[in-house]
């Protein structure tokens, strides 16, 4: 490569770096941002993990040094979580979009068929993009009834209890309670017909608050907003569901599979595991949920309290729906939108551009985003009003 061509591919330095330690915020949606401190250990367990002289890149899956740390994920998230008893913890692959036909494959009523012509079906509610992937991929295999949704909307709100419509006699219910792209977010469990399991996507919001897992049959979480890097997803579901699973599923699509194996049927997903389990210590040094769940609504705050002061910008959910964990907005123009992502990226605020079915700004505040980078937000929304409104 000529020098000119190497110039063109390079990524042009950073003007500010906002933190003490030398980086910038990141507020992306997912990945998203990580604890310094467990940044920290992963570099030194990169190269010698639990002075094995081994990395944990290197470890076997079945080695004692993995054998500790996934019986320590396993453990701590129960623990940090309050998992019950009853209840499988389960790490697997595919991310949220293979929960998305697992979850019909392994609970819709056997006999069913192509384009939602089976027998029997699911209730879903349909509160944004990732809710209406989860229907599409139902309607594979069962009917799929829409409990409630604010479609029509643009998703701007959560149905409220008095609107939610259950049909006769669904095989579960599964709603997404934090809407990354929308930055709407359910702030109650939905209750469902007696006998009926609840299955939740919890995947932007997992351990930010306090949760009553024993309400729901199944919850599933991509790990890389709140509990580290992509390429693991956490499962948590009620034996009993597991138990009386469809059985003519492919053998490693099935949930049985996983909670019989420790996770591992086959090579796990070994260094995501290990991050995820180092998050987990983490969320309960800082003091568990209920830390979070202060921490969380005191940044969302710093920068709600901005746009309901602001004549400039527009939030996208309604008031009474809005995230903690995702903040969507946007300027009056498109043209004012771009140039404020821009200048942010150059202040050393980086991912602030949202997804394309909304526009605007999408600010993630996950647990490991500190107060400062919420109070540096604001700070630069105000100026950025003053000087470009």
């Amino acid at each position: 490569m000529t020098q000119s061509a190497a110039q063109a591919h390079a990524v042009a330095p950073t003007a500010v770096r906002s933190t003490p330690s030398g980086r910038i915020y990141n507020y992306s949606a997912g990945p998203g941002c990580m604890p310094e401190s467990v940044l920290r250990q992963i570099q030194e367990d990169v190269f010698d993990c639990r002075n094995s002289g081994v990395g944990i890149l290197e470890h076997s899956h079945r080695a004692r040094v993995f054998d500790a740390i996934l019986m320590e994920a396993f453990a701590e998230c129960r623990e940090v979580g309050g998992i019950p008893a009853d209840y499988e913890v389960m790490f697997l692959t595919g991310g949220s979009t293979q929960q998305n036909f697992m979850v019909p494959m392994n609970f819709m009523p056997p006999g069913r068929g192509g384009g939602g012509a089976a027998v029997g079906g699911a209730d879903y509610f349909n509160t944004g993009y990732w809710s209406q992937h989860s229907i599409d991929h139902a309607k594979f295999f069962g009917a799929v009834h829409e409990a409630a949704s604010s479609k029509l909307d643009n998703y701007a709100f959560i149905p409220s209890a008095a609107a939610h419509k259950y049909s006769g006699a669904p095989a579960y219910a599964h709603y997404t309670s934090n809407n990354t792209i929308y930055g709407t977010q359910w702030h109650a469990i939905p209750t469902t017909p007696p006998g009926v399991p609840l299955v939740c996507d919890m995947c932007s919001e997992i351990l930010s608050r306090p949760v009553d897992f024993g309400r729901f049959g199944l919850v599933y979480d991509s790990a890389q907003k709140n509990l580290g890097p992509a390429g693991v997803t956490l499962v948590i579901a009620r034996k009993d569901l597991i138990a009386r699973g469809n059985t003519d599923v492919p053998y490693m699509l099935q949930y049985r599979t996983f909670a019989s194996t420790e996770s591992r049927p086959n090579t796990p997903p070994v260094f995501p595991i290990y991050a995820m389990g180092l998050m987990f210590k983490w969320i309960k040094a800082q003091g568990g949920v209920k830390h979070f769940e202060a921490f969380n609504a005191q940044k969302a705050k710093v920068v709600y309290d901005v746009l309901d002061e602001s004549t400039f910008y527009k939030g996208h959910a309604r008031a009474d729906s809005r995230s903690l964990m995702n903040i969507t907005f946007r300027c009056p123009t498109p043209a004012l939108d771009d140039r404020f992502c821009a200048e942010a990226t150059k202040a050393g605020l980086d991912a602030l551009k949202g997804h394309r079915a909304t526009g605007g700004m999408r600010a993630s505040l996950y647990n490991a985003m500190p107060v400062e980078g919420a109070r540096t937000l604001a700070e630069f929304m105000r100026e950025f009003e003053r000087t470009a409104g």
